[in-house]
């Protein structure tokens, strides 16, 4: 029987993968990525890494769409990605450990649940 990844360690492979994934500046580019710029492209590196790993049972309709409007927006509207499931709470929490070892504040990630 296959054991599911502990938080900590799942968070251990995100931060990797952020952090060796996308560097300030691509080979293309004669023009150095801004900081906001780099750590979107942190962070949807994660959240990709993220849905492969655990993939999207528990996740609501209305959850994905409005994380990947949040990516669309290349990571700058205001976040309004509520989790209400256990499971959308687990990758949230995740998403936030993820961000933070990718160099960005624990407030960057789009998650927030108002009313």
């Amino acid at each position: 029987m296959r054991r599911p990844p502990t938080l900590a360690a799942f968070a251990a492979l995100l931060a990797f993968t952020a952090a060796s994934g996308t560097a300030p500046v691509n080979a293309q580019d004669s023009q150095p990525r801004s900081w906001p710029e780099v750590k979107c492209a942190r962070y949807k590196k994660a959240w990709s890494d993220a849905l492969a790993h655990r993939g999207t049972k528990g996740l609501s309709q209305e959850f994905i769409e409005r994380h990947e409007a949040f990516l669309a927006s290349d990571c700058t509207t205001r976040g309004d990605v509520c989790p209400r499931s256990a499971e959308e709470l687990d990758l949230a929490n995740m998403m936030v450990v993820a961000a933070m070892n990718a160099g960005t504040a624990s407030t960057f990630p789009p998650f927030s649940c108002r009313k």
